[in-house]
């Protein structure tokens, strides 16, 4: 259609010396003259994008609109500043949902919550180095379990995620309006999954006090068995696989406690790194031993890895946030993480924060 030329009332207060269009803010006009459609679809692109200069390109080779770097970066920013503020004001995007908790293998419906935090590297002032930050990642999932019920449909994971710049502290509570919204108070269990980070735990417990157990995802210590096993067999890798199995199988089938008394009574030979890595690990299992009792979880049809919240880790931060020689400001920062995990959440979720009603201008 080309450029869209219309005239409208223009009013300047002689008081503040602002100037005004009325009819900009009825018909939801940003302060850059988008329209509430290219706000939407600019904001998209410079959260998916892999930089804001790509995105603008995007724009162009798509839909044949013209937008500076600049204009994409700030709107998209802007876009996630408008909605972190939603989020830290507890509002619900889009009407509630029930969702269709899965059973365990006693009849149970559970539902999972799950935290994590990845590191995000900063810019200081001047383009001066400066500390990372670390972003934290929530999420509330109904996962698929690997024997439905009969009566259960098969259907793709559910999720809702949660992301930003927040301390732990502030970051938990925010995670139970989501919660709320897919009616997980109306599940009969609940269950948290974390890596064992510093903290998490404790927040989990604290925010979700419903929460009968926290599992240590199974992969963290089956990383640190194979690391082990190859600083015991340095010199031949098909048996270092080969005992890294076996410790893993012993791990899912008697639990961390056991496996540590196995590890503890083993014959170590003397090589440099080898003693200290194994008492290292041991003592690792022996502090984690209450969260490692996977043998019960799986009877009772539970998950034991986190592989759900390590890929969000992944797609809703570091896709973006993330890349070579990425550097970026905190508020920029904060406002990608709640865009991406807007974006990355389960389909309505992104359309309910865009549906803005601008009758009432």
């Amino acid at each position: 259609m080309g450029a869209v030329r219309y005239r409208r009332a223009y009013y300047l207060c002689r008081c503040c010396g602002k100037g005004l269009f009325p009819f900009d803010r009825e018909a939801g006009l940003t302060t850059r003259d988008l329209t509430p459609a290219l706000e939407r679809v600019a904001s998209l692109a410079g959260a998916v994008a892999d930089s804001f200069e790509k995105g603008a390109e995007l724009l162009e080779e798509m839909g044949g609109v013209r937008v500076s770097e600049s204009t994409v970066e700030r709107t998209t920013e802007e876009a996630g500043q408008r909605l972190a503020e939603a989020v830290q004001a507890g509002s619900h995007l889009g009407p509630p949902a029930d969702w269709p908790w899965h059973k365990d293998y006693e009849g149970q419906r559970c539902a999972y919550v799950e935290l994590d935090a990845t590191g995000v590297r900063r810019q200081g002032e001047g383009g001066g180095p400066a500390e990372g930050r670390m972003a934290y990642v929530g999420m509330v999932c109904n996962p698929t379990p690997e024997w439905p019920w009969p009566d259960e449909k098969p259907q793709p994971m559910q999720a809702r995620y949660l992301a930003g710049l927040y301390p732990l502290e502030e970051f938990g509570p925010l995670l139970r309006t989501p919660a709320g919204d897919v009616g997980m108070d109306r599940a009969d269990r609940w269950i948290g999954l974390s890596d064992g980070g510093a903290g998490l735990e404790d927040r989990l417990r604290e925010n979700f006090p419903r929460v009968e157990v926290i599992i240590l995802d199974f992969f963290h210590p089956a990383e640190k068995l194979t690391g082990l096993a190859r600083l015991l067999h340095p010199q031949d890798e098909d048996q270092a696989e080969d005992q890294a199995r076996r410790w893993r199988q012993l791990l899912k089938e008697e639990g961390g406690a056991v496996l540590g008394s196995v590890l503890r009574e083993w014959d170590w030979p003397r090589r440099p790194g080898l003693g200290e890595a194994a008492t290292e690990l041991i003592g690792y299992l022996e502090r984690q031993a209450h969260r490692m009792d996977y043998p019960e979880y799986l009877a009772r049809g539970w998950c034991i890895g986190s592989g759900a919240i390590e890929s969000a880790c992944k797609t809703v931060v570091g896709q973006r946030l993330k890349l070579a020689g990425m550097r970026w400001g905190e508020d920029g920062a904060h406002a990608l993480c709640h865009l991406r995990a807007l974006y990355r959440s389960e389909k309505g979720q992104w359309d309910a924060f865009w549906n803005r009603d601008y009758s009432s201008n």
